[in-house]
């Protein structure tokens, strides 16, 4: 499934001609599931587990504080043993690497939500993901990041094929806030009783979100 970066492509469109391929070849490929949060896995993992084996892999060196990281850990974990699934879902947690991502971040902590330093980090959490699914075999990996209105799908799909080429390993093109996936993970979460977060993750989106909030007060 071969893009050039940079193209426009309907990434929705792509993974519905590869789903209906595996269900004619009857064929349930492994996927390791970069997650950002439970929230947002839920209507990805109620999506794709009917079509693949999926291993969630929880790696976000930009949540702040630690504690903020084992919390959303441990609702991912909560998530995944009260769903129920088609095909196997199982979990890795990652290292909290946030000197990583703080090391990433210098000389654009002022750039604000949404812009460069957001895609460095869709990089640095992508790229531990194509690592890990190329060191454990996997057939795709991807990310639920796309399913935020506030993340750019074209972006994250750009870096996910720049990556498999880097790797040899198959992105799975996606952007899962199509099909009203967005609307659906907010139900999940409320069906399942998940923490949802006001912000990001990252010490900058919560300053910002701070900020916001202080001026709609005034």
């Amino acid at each position: 499934m071969s893009n050039k970066a940079g193209q426009k492509v309907n990434y929705q469109k792509e993974l519905d001609k590869l789903i209906l391929e595996l269900k004619k070849e009857e064929k349930v490929p492994r996927l390791l599931l970069h997650s950002c949060c439970a929230p947002c896995s839920s209507y990805v993992l109620e999506y794709l587990s009917q079509y693949f084996e999926v291993t969630v892999f929880y790696y976000n060196p930009n949540i702040y504080p630690e504690s903020e990281y084992t919390k959303r850990v441990l609702e991912q974990q909560k998530l995944i043993s009260e769903m129920r699934f088609k095909h196997p879902v199982t979990f890795i947690a990652g290292n909290y690497d946030s000197e990583k991502f703080y090391n990433m971040a210098r000389g654009m902590e002022n750039v604000k939500e949404g812009g460069e330093r957001c895609f460095k980090c869709y990089e640095l959490r992508l790229r531990e993901a194509a690592k890990i699914a190329k060191n454990g075999e996997y057939d795709f990996f991807t990310t639920t990041l796309s399913i935020s209105p506030l993340k750019n799908a074209q972006k994250l799909n750009e870096i996910g094929m720049l990556l498999a080429e880097e790797y040899g390993i198959e992105y799975l093109l996606s952007d899962f806030k199509k099909k009203n996936g967005y609307k659906r993970s907010v139900e999940l979460s409320e069906q399942y009783g998940l923490y949802r977060q006001d912000y990001c993750g990252c010490v900058f989106s919560m300053k910002e979100r701070k900020e916001a909030k202080n001026k709609n007060k005034k």
